[in-house]
């Protein structure tokens, strides 16, 4: 979970706050928990972290990524890039919606389980509104239905 302070400053794009809470968290040693999900494919749980590139089939994953965007993108899909809490242009944004965990575990799902299989994601924390949407779109594509499961810890 992002700070709330630095949630608010970056809402308002009031970066220079954003920055200064940052600092002040580096200085106090406050850090939140890095997000990442996990899938059961292929017999084994696999686990991703937001922008995740070290799995053995990340290059695969990050590709179809791309595909299944632009495939999103002619079914209507508008990336909603107000989660992203960083001062970057909208195209930058963009790019860096395609790196949440999420979506890296239900592309790699989806990579390595048959037709009709159901894709049981867990998250340590919450689905932003842009992978809410993502996971829709992909869902219709591909025809399954996908679920995405919070794991409170």
């Amino acid at each position: 979970m992002v700070c709330p302070d630095v949630y608010i400053y970056a809402s308002a794009k009031q970066w220079d706050g954003v920055a200064r809470m940052r600092l002040l968290m580096r200085e106090r040693k406050i850090s939140k928990p890095p997000g990442w999900s996990s899938i059961e494919a292929v017999g084994q749980t696999h686990t991703f972290f937001a922008f995740d590139k070290s799995h053995p089939s990340s290059d695969e994953i990050y590709n179809f990524l791309k595909e299944l965007e632009e495939t999103m993108r002619a079914h209507g899909y508008v990336p909603e890039t107000k989660s992203v809490l960083v001062n970057l242009d909208e195209e930058e944004k963009e790019d860096l919606l395609c790196g949440h965990s999420e979506r890296l575990a239900i592309a790699f799902g989806i990579m390595n389980t048959k037709e009709g299989e159901v894709l049981r994601v867990i998250k340590n924390l919450r689905v932003c509104v842009d992978c809410h949407t993502a996971a829709k779109f992909i869902s219709r594509i591909v025809t399954r239905n996908d679920t995405l499961h919070k794991n409170a810890i």
